[in-house]
């Protein structure tokens, strides 16, 4: 065990399947802990709407006794039991605060639906980016290896040359250094393609065996429409995120209005039905009684807390006004880099196909002029780093492209299983 690679003992020492981008995210919902916890944190926001219905309902109420009674007179000694129960009701006619609160859960229900998509979103460009890393650490780990087993014909070749007196000791140590470095270049490629995977297991409770790779040829896609301003007004009128401030700034401008209720009366409608009986030679029998009627309570004074507890509410407003005037500015700076990481994604990707096409040539080119000898193999060497970084290069900007258009996408709260869907198109087997 201890001659095979280490990615590829990570991948033996834990459960392992194949699978494409789409089959990853699906079992992701399944598996992943933060999305579970969102799903639950819904639910019981879910809740919120219910609660404060409630508060304008009426509420209805048993109670039953039952009681041994022990009485020492002058001249005996009385013992006996008394029952009774009492049925009420309590519906409220005008109370503001519990209006200001049931405005209060139609908000709270907005922020719990909101969090819920920012979650989903999440998910989506959390498992796109565990993917792809894995993918670009794979794609590390054979270029390393690729240029390893290059630059080791280049030293081969060098030994022999200086052998037989063509070339000078400098290129076979220069080789010989390549070669070193690109052995420990290999070995990081590995260890980094296991943290990848490991931060992939994190998400899916396993690691897979085989993830299908980009095709060769990327759709470049321009954002639609292709209009940075019209991307950031989408984000500030669809965004989740400022969805959930919006609806905190309408949390506590309720919050305002039931502290200030306080000094307000409240009147409810209470009604009641009750019976107690007792065997006393006093009174023996059962008595019922019936009631119907409004009461009103006027509060006075408290201490003075009513108004402290508005002052509160009202700065606590002011800071929910400037959390969604910074929550706007965030999502519009949000939006932009994704923009822009989509464009100058597109613009690199396509630099970069025609940069690896030219070092493809120029190694070709260097190699001919070393066969006749206006090459060095140092020449050669260069032309080999030039290449394998054009290609590392090229594959971490197709990755980022693909990332910037969820991005964007989640940024204005637009990200779908459907975009999963449109990404996984673009993979091969």
């Amino acid at each position: 065990m201890k001659s095979l690679p280490l990615a590829l003992f990570v991948l033996l020492s834990s459960p392992a399947y194949a699978a494409n981008l789409t089959e990853v995210y699906r079992e992701a919902q399944q598996q992943d802990a933060a999305y579970a916890s969102a799903r639950a944190a819904y639910e019981a926001g879910q809740e919120k709407a219910p609660q404060g219905l409630a508060l304008l309902l009426p509420s209805v109420n048993l109670s039953a006794n039952t009681t041994h009674n022990d009485v020492d007179l002058p001249a005996s000694n009385l013992q006996y039991n008394s029952n009774g129960y009492n049925l009420s009701l309590t519906q409220p006619i005008y109370r503001k605060q519990n209006f200001a609160q049931y405005e209060q859960s139609k908000s709270q229900v907005v922020q719990a639906e909101a969090q819920f998509a920012i979650a989903r979103q999440d998910l989506i460009v959390r498992v796109a980016q565990a993917y792809f890393d894995v993918l670009l650490a794979q794609d590390n780990v054979a270029l390393a290896d690729a240029q390893k087993a290059a630059i080791g014909e280049q030293l081969e070749m060098a030994k022999r040359n200086f052998e037989v007196g063509t070339v000078t000791i400098t290129d076979t140590h220069e080789a010989q250094a390549r070669y070193d470095l690109t052995t420990a270049q290999e070995i990081a490629a590995q260890n980094d393609l296991e943290i990848r995977n490991r931060a992939l297991q994190l998400i899916l409770g396993k690691i897979p065996a085989h993830l299908n790779a980009l095709n060769d040829k990327l759709p470049l896609i321009l954002p639609e429409p292709n209009d940075m301003t019209k991307w950031v007004a989408r984000a500030e009128q669809q965004s989740p995120q400022i969805a959930i401030q919006r609806a905190a700034l309408a949390i506590a401008t309720q919050e305002v209005e039931r502290n200030r209720a306080g000094h307000y009366p409240t009147l409810d409608l209470v009604a009641g039905y009750g019976q107690n009986s007792n065997s006393s030679y006093l009174v023996t029998g059962t008595v019922t009684s019936q009631t119907v009627g409004l009461q009103l309570t006027l509060p006075i004074y408290q201490g003075g807390s009513v108004n402290s507890k508005v002052r509160e509410a009202l700065a606590n407003q002011e800071k929910a006004r400037q959390d969604l005037d910074l929550g706007n500015r965030q999502a519009a700076l949000q939006t932009r880099q994704a923009f822009l990481g989509v464009t100058s994604g597109m613009a690199q990707v396509k630099a970069l196909e025609q940069a690896l096409v030219s070092s493809q040539s120029s190694l070709d080119s260097t190699r001919l002029g070393q066969e006749v000898g206006v090459r060095t193999n140092v020449d050669v060497l260069n032309a080999q780093q030039q290449l394998y970084t054009a290609k590392r290069d090229l594959s971490q900007a197709r990755y980022n492209y693909i990332l910037s258009q969820l991005k964007l996408k989640s940024a204005v709260g637009t990200l779908q299983d459907e975009d999963v869907e449109q990404v996984n198109r673009w993979l091969g087997k």
